[in-house]
Parts: structure tokens; C-alpha cells; sequence
């Protein structure tokens, strides 16, 4: 994976602020004398990952020049030629973003000196302090270096030197990060967009050109191997070999052997007395039988198996149990329920025959991030896996199932660091077995790019207010700013844990929900419409379970309540104009949220709660519908085969939209799309209406 992925967050992004020291502040006849630079990943400066040298331009240094950065002709006797000094910069840069202060002037220096030397000089990605400043408060008298560093109380060391110029910019730059976070600059490809745009107001002096572009291939450097959609499209339930095979801690060698010959398995699930898990492998037969002989059939198991035991949720996608595998380098997995019982096992031999690339490890590398940095390494490439899988031919509902796992995946390991948070303040453990809960699209499995923050917690005993939901709310602060410094900002709306009325006791909840179905104002429509979506993505899941289904039981014996649902969709307003063609905003887009999925999403819902379907996506939501007479199969599939054409319309906009560094959201440019693929929306959008009339009042 490149460095210079567009998507990738700036709290992530491996980069190398660079400085040079020149003869002159004329780019192009000024020589190169000093070149230094320092690696930085995210706000972290590896004072030890650094290059610097001298540079012998074979002409004289001018006098002033000298007075200025002190480098004098006799300082650069001995030292490397330009050629050989870009030569061992390019070795260190690699694909590495480059940052500096007015960095357009330093790679113009650089690029002249290698085309005197007749040497290649590879373009890098690169960003400007300068202007990132300028987007982060654009309300500061100085930008200069100087001027930066007493804002922010940074002192230069060695000032006017390429490294003590070099990590002075480097720590401006760590300072904005967060800066320009709050300014809704996330990722590489935005903080590139507003500097351009900025740059572009500018009038550029001479000596001081514009920030080049990197050179654009005709492939992304950064895009993906081809990848297999299987992996992405089946469950591990579907492969995994059930029962598992067992053994007690108590058995010895002798009773591994005879079960993995009866049971025609290559590993063997231990138990002990305490419920601790364990393995034993062929391998591990094979090696103390070389050990000790026949003798070595009498070996407890407590001398040869291996724990804890690895595992992987039975719904979770085949491709996490691959980057499980992977980043572990293992063989063999234990698939668990949702009760973390153990229901099976899955292997090397039947999965990573289905291997694409890295992009496998993305699961894997959230689900053991151990901090916001690698959280945001990971997640920021879902932009490439995705694009890479619509590419390959997995359709858009399944590439939004992934987006949504990952989702999912990301604000449970939040939550885990959270509790980590709290026991390194001395706030102990959680005082009461709690879930965080993941709500609407994502847990739905239907998120897309543009996803926020919608969550909340359900906690077994205690009271809103009280000591132990002071806990919860501490440890919520801590997951929901994780998540917003990983690129998955706060809601507006404020549906996060953070907040009171999203961080309640089961019996709260309960009563909430009886609440917001009978009172059936606006608000608590709306409420409940995203609670129904609720999915459980850390602790105490049968809280959640408790939850959904007292929701679902309660709905559905409320007509008064499906039909106030319904009367939501009666607003809706075609986007289709009458002779062809959409209505678009100043902007050229059409929001295909309101004008397409929303009511889909919503009938699909009503459906659920009516006929008292547990279910979480649309498709399997809309499907109960023939079952109770409430439309024919071969209409719900034209409403089904909808939402998957306007979902992979909105899932190509975000793509593009994430590599020119415009924030993801469901508004379409029409014109992105083909003819053909602007026939197929039009279709789609057509068929809402039918939705909407399947949920009428007179149909329920």
C-alpha cells in the first residue's frame, strides 16, 4: 500500500518533512548546498528516521547566502555531488509524502539539480505548512516559519539550517493535524484540495511556483491487486467445518491422535476446567512424537497446547478470518457465536485459497489497532478496498456489508481502547456488564464512505445520572474521540454515547422505546427508526438482544405506530425531471439519500416491524413481505434490485469523491455515470414510488 494513498488520514500518513539550503532564493538558477529530512507517521516525529547532508554544487557560495545559513565553500569540500546527495534523498523518501514549509520552492530545487546531473526525479505527493495553516485558522497576520512557530510556542533550533528548519516545520505540522481535523480536513487527498484551492488565490512570485502535482498514471500506484469477491461475500459460517472437535485438558497425546484420525481434522480444540481454550495442531503431534517417540503419546495436553486460542465470529466475513490468519501466522481458528461458544473451526487448508492481496489484513489490522494512528492506517485504505471491489464485480449492497463489518469493527475496538483509557486513569473496569451499540445504515450493513458517528450504550443495572453511568459516559468520551480522530467524525445530531439520552440502563431503554413508539411525534419516529437498526459490537451482546426484541414486540402490536412511520414518506418528491434527467442542485448533484434509499430503507423497516422480522438489512426486510401478503416476490426484488442501483451509484460518487479529497456524502454527479448506468438510476428512482405504496396506510 502507498504512502501517498488519498484516503489515508492525516493522523496515519507516514510522511518526511523536508528542507533545503540553497545558494539563492531564485528556484531556478539558486544550487543546492544542504538537504535534510525526518520521517513523521501521523503527529509523531521519528527523530531517528532522518537524512542529511551537504551538497557540493561545484560553483561558490555566495557571500550572502553565507550570512544567512552560515554554509560556506570550505564546508562543502568533500561533500557529495547534487547527484549523488537526490540519489540517497530519493533512496530515504521512498513513496513517502513530502511536507515542508513553502515546499514548492525546495522540490523545484531538487528537481532542477537532478535534471543537471541527468538523473530522475520522481515527484512526490506533497503538502505545504504554509497553506495548511492558512486552511486550519486562516486568520493569523505571519505564516512564515517564524510566524508559525510563535504561534504555536515552538522553538527553531538550528534555524536556517536544512534539519533545524526541517523539524521546526515538523512540529507545526503535528500541531495542525488536529487543527485541521476540526476544520473537516481528515485525509491526504483533502488537505491537498484546499491547498490547491488556496494556492490558486494566490499570485505566485517568481522562485516560489505553485506545489506541483504528482504525476498521474494511468493505474493509482496505490490501487489494489485484482481481488476475489468471494471472500467478501460469504460468511464464516458457510466454510467452517462444524461441530468442532474437542478434547478436556485432562486428555493426553494418545486421545488427540485418535480424534484427528476419527474426525479426519487437523487441530483439535482443548478446554479447560476454568473454561480456558486452547489448541493442538498435526504439527504439534508431529513434533513431540520426533521429540520423545512412542513414548510421547502419554503427553498431557497441558504440555503441548498452544493458547489462548484465536477466534472469529460466525458471521463475520471470510476475508477477516484470512487477515486473522495472516497477521498471526496461524493456521487454524476457532469460530465462536454470539455467545462466544464454540461452534466450529475453520482452517489454512479451506480458506486461503480464496487470498488476494493485503487488503485481507484490513479486518484483522482494526480489530488489534492499538491506538487512533493504526486505526486510521487501516481505515483509510476502505476507500481502495472498495473501489477495488466494485471493480471486480461484487455489487454495491455487498461492498456497503463490508464498509458496514469494518464500521462496526472500528467503534468495538474503540470502545476496547476506551476501557483501557479509564484503567489507566484508575477508573477501574466497567462497573456493570454494558454493549455499545452501532445504529443506523452501518448497522443496518448498508454504510457507505460518508459514514459519522451514530452509537449508543445499554448497561445492566444503575441509573441515567448515577455513578456507574458517570463511568460509561467517561469511557464513551474516550471511544467517540477516538473514532473521530480515526475519520469517523462526531454526528450533528448528536447520537452518540456522549450524550445522556443515547447511554441509558435496559430498563430505561425499554421504557424509552415504549415512549418514543407511543408519544409518535417527529422526533421519536425518528429516534426509534434508527434504534431499530441497533446492532451489538462490544460487551454484553444479549443486552442488545433483550433490547431489539422488547422493540420489535412492541412495534408490532402498534398499527397506529407502522402508519405513522409511513406518513413520513409522503413528502417525497421525485428528483426525475419530466422529459429525462435529473434535478440537481448549484452543485450538479442530486442527494440520492432523500430522493432514493431513504424511503426504500424506511419501507423495508415498516415491513420488519410490522410483520415482526427480526432482520437488519432491507433486502431480507422486504423480502417477509410476500409472506404476509403485503406485495409478490417479484415486486419486492424490482425494489430490492433498486436500492442496489442507487446504492452503486452513491458508492462510485464517494470513491471519486475520496481520491479528489471532497468529503463523501450521497449527493451524485450524474455525469460520473455512463448512459446506460444514467438509464438504470432513472429506473430505479422510478420505482420508489411502488415502495411508498407498499407501506400506505390502506396496505397496513
Amino acid at each position: 500500500m502507498s504512502d501517498s494513498n488519498p484516503a489515508m488520514p492525516l493522523l496515519a500518513m507516514r510522511a518526511a518533512v523536508l528542507d533545503t539550503e540553497t545558494t539563492g532564493l531564485d528556484a531556478r538558477t539558486a544550487r543546492l548546498v544542504q538537504v535534510a529530512a525526518v520521517g513523521v507517521t501521523g503527529v509523531t516525529i521519528d527523530d531517528r528516521n532522518r537524512f542529511e547532508t551537504l551538497v557540493d554544487p561545484g560553483v561558490p557560495v555566495p557571500a550572502a547566502s553565507t550570512a544567512i545559513h552560515g554554509i560556506a565553500d570550505a564546508d562543502l569540500a568533500g561533500a557529495p555531488t547534487p547527484g549523488g546527495a537526490i540519489a540517497g534523498l530519493q533512496a530515504f523518501l521512498g513513496e513517502r509524502v513530502v511536507i515542508g514549509h513553502t515546499i514548492a520552492y525546495d522540490l523545484e530545487i531538487l528537481k532542477r539539480e537532478a535534471a543537471r546531473s541527468g538523473d530522475t526525479w520522481r515527484q512526490p505527493m506533497a503538502l505545504d505548512v504554509r497553506l495548511l495553516a492558512r486552511a486550519a485558522i486562516g486568520t493569523l497576520a505571519d505564516y512564515s516559519l517564524d510566524g508559525l512557530c510563535a504561534w504555536l510556542g515552538i522553538a527553531i533550533e538550528g534555524r536556517h539550517r536544512a534539519m533545524g528548519d526541517a523539524l521546526a516545520t515538523a512540529k507545526v505540522y503535528a500541531a495542525l493535524v488536529p487543527r485541521l481535523r476540526q476544520a473537516g480536513i481528515r485525509t491526504l487527498a483533502e488537505a491537498q484540495a484546499v491547498s490547491r484551492s488556496l494556492a490558486e488565490r494566490e499570485a505566485v512570485t517568481a522562485g516560489q511556483p505553485a506545489v506541483p502535482r504528482a504525476p498521474e498514471p494511468a493505474e493509482r500506484s496505490h490501487r489494489l491487486a485484482r481481488i476475489d469477491g468471494y471472500p467478501y461475500s460469504h460468511r464464516v459460517q458457510q466454510v467452517m467445518s462444524a461441530p468442532p472437535a474437542t478434547l478436556p485438558l485432562a486428555g493426553c497425546l494418545d486421545d488427540a491422535v485418535k480424534l484427528l484420525i476419527e474426525r479426519k481434522v487437523s487441530s483439535a480444540f482443548v478446554i479447560a476446567p476454568d473454561g480456558e481454550r486452547g489448541i493442538v495442531t498435526e504439527r504439534d503431534v508431529l513434533r513431540v512424537l520426533a521429540e520423545r517417540g512412542a513414548a510421547a503419546l502419554a503427553t498431557p495436553l497441558g504440555e503441548i497446547w498452544s493458547r489462548p486460542l484465536q477466534t472469529v465470529r460466525q458471521e463475520a466475513f471470510v476475508y477477516r478470518a484470512i487477515g486473522r490468519m495472516e497477521r498471526k501466522a496461524i493456521r487454524h481458528l476457532g469460530v465462536v457465536d454470539g455467545h462466544d461458544a464454540l461452534v466450529g473451526a475453520v482452517t489454512a487448508r479451506n480458506l486461503l485459497k480464496h487470498r488476494a492481496s493485503a487488503a485481507m489484513v484490513l479486518g484483522d489490522e482494526i480489530a488489534a489497532g492499538a491506538d487512533a494512528a493504526e486505526l486510521g492506517a487501516a481505515w483509510g485504505r476502505l476507500p481502495l478496498v472498495a473501489g477495488s471491489l466494485l471493480a471486480e464485480g461484487l455489487d454495491a449492497p455487498g461492498v456497503a456489508a463490508v464498509i458496514s463489518a469494518e464500521l462496526c469493527a472500528l467503534t468495538g475496538r474503540a470502545a476496547e481502547l476506551g476501557e483501557a483509557r479509564m484503567a489507566e486513569a484508575g477508573r477501574g473496569p466497567p462497573p456493570l456488564p454494558y454493549a455499545v451499540l452501532v445504529l443506523g445504515s452501518a448497522g443496518r450493513g448498508e454504510s457507505l464512505l460518508s459514514a459519522d458517528q451514530d452509537n449508543a450504550i445499554v448497561y445492566d443495572g444503575g441509573a441515567s445520572g448515577g455513578a456507574e453511568d458517570a463511568w460509561f459516559a467517561a469511557m464513551a468520551e474516550h471511544m467517540t474521540a477516538i473514532l473521530d480522530q480515526v475519520g469517523v467524525p462526531y454526528c450533528k445530531g448528536g447520537v452518540m454515547a456522549t450524550n445522556a439520552p443515547w447511554r441509558r440502563s435496559l430498563q430505561e431503554w425499554m421504557d424509552t422505546v415504549d415512549d418514543w413508539i407511543d408519544r409518535k411525534n417527529p422526533e421519536d419516529l425518528l429516534n426509534v427508526d434508527i434504534f431499530f437498526d441497533a446492532v451489538a459490537v462490544h460487551g454484553d451482546r444479549r443486552q442488545a438482544k433483550r433490547l431489539q426484541s422488547h422493540a420489535y414486540a412492541q412495534g408490532a402490536r402498534r398499527p397506529t405506530f407502522w402508519r405513522a412511520l409511513g406518513e413520513a414518506l409522503h413528502s417525497w418528491r421525485s428528483p426525475r425531471k419530466l422529459l429525462g434527467g435529473f434535478r440537481t442542485d448549484r452543485e450538479g448533484r442530486v442527494d440520492l439519500k432523500m430522493a432514493g434509499l431513504f424511503p426504500l430503507v424506511a419501507a423495508g423497516r415498516i415491513v420488519a416491524i410490522k410483520t415482526g422480522t427480526v432482520a437488519r438489512g432491507t433486502a431480507e426486510r422486504l423480502r417477509a413481505a410476500p409472506a404476509h401478503d403485503l406485495a409478490s416476490a417479484e415486486q419486492v426484488e424490482l425494489l430490492i434490485d433498486a436500492q442496489r442501483t442507487i446504492l452503486g451509484a452513491v458508492l462510485r460518487q464517494q470513491i471519486v469523491d475520496c481520491e479528489a479529497g471532497v468529503r463523501p456524502s450521497p449527493r451524485v454527479d450524474p455525469g460520473i455515470l455512463s448512459r446506460r448506468e444514467r438509464e438504470a438510476l432513472a429506473e430505479a428512482v422510478g420505482r420508489v414510488p411502488q415502495a411508498i405504496d407498499l407501506v400506505r396506510e390502506g396496505m397496513l
